[in-house]
């Protein structure tokens, strides 16, 4: 299977402080499929995904080295613009965080603060978003009212619309299902499913039935090494490190 790379990481070292959070990683996210990162807590899955959009930069005494390459550019290069950066790799987080605004609101404030002005351009992609997020129909008579209105689940699908409304090309998710119910889990995992037609997509989470339901590609991260990386199912089935086998049959972790 001959797959097009969108983002990748190469001898990735991740530091805070003095703390070596993430150790020599080398993954590649091939573009429009879902990689899961999977791990035990504090094995740097969180440190890792937010090295892909720089998020980590807002963090004090952080230092990286090696480069995360995305379409073959270099994003901690000194002459890239991280706003560009983030532009193109959207993130959605662990708990859902809208704006307080309106719902129509969350998702044009990213839009006018890019410059856009047109009523009619805003109001088009804001409908765009909401349905690529499978949220229109349920707010679509709602859009003046409050976002804290929404169901939690709701709320991240908010989130997700608000990041879909950019138009990244990659879009991150850090255990986005870890505070809503398995109703709207299993809402926000066909949602991905659909999203990868179009957007490269890369999730981590704790739970591995959800990795292996909503991936193609999953790594695991212990101690802030990658363990093993591969096809989800190889990954699932026939693994080849004996702590990948002990982690996803649930000896520990």
């Amino acid at each position: 299977m001959n797959l097009e790379t969108k983002i990748e990481t190469k001898d990735l070292n991740f530091y805070y402080g003095n703390k070596q959070a993430l150790k020599n990683i080398n993954i590649v996210c091939p573009a429009n499929r879902v990689t899961a990162i999977i791990g035990p807590s504090g094995c740097g899955k969180s440190t890792f995904i937010r090295t892909l959009n720089r998020m980590n930069d807002v963090i004090l005494n952080a230092k990286i080295e090696g480069e995360v390459i995305l379409d073959e550019e270099n994003i901690y290069s000194p002459e890239v613009d991280v706003v560009k950066i983030r532009r193109r790799v959207g993130m959605v987080f662990q708990k859902p965080n809208p704006f307080p605004k309106s719902i129509f609101n969350n998702i044009a404030y990213g839009l006018r603060i890019n410059g856009m002005r047109n009523k009619r351009n805003i109001e088009e992609i804001v409908e765009k978003s909401l349905k690529e997020a499978a949220l229109w129909d349920e707010v679509n008579e709602r859009l003046r009212e409050n976002a804290f209105t929404l169901s939690g689940g709701q709320q991240q699908r908010l989130c997700i619309a608000r990041s879909l409304a950019v138009e990244p090309e990659v879009i991150l998710f850090d255990e986005p299902c870890s505070s809503i119910d398995p109703i709207a889990t299993a809402k926000i995992e066909d949602l991905i499913q659909k999203l990868k037609e179009s957007y490269t997509v890369v999730i981590v989470t704790h739970n591995m039935q959800q990795a292996a339901r909503a991936s193609d590609f999953t790594a695991f991260l212990m101690l802030g090494e990658l363990i093993e990386y591969g096809e989800t199912e190889k990954i699932f089935t026939n693994p080849k490190n004996k702590l990948t086998e002990d982690y996803i049959t649930g000896r520990f972790g």
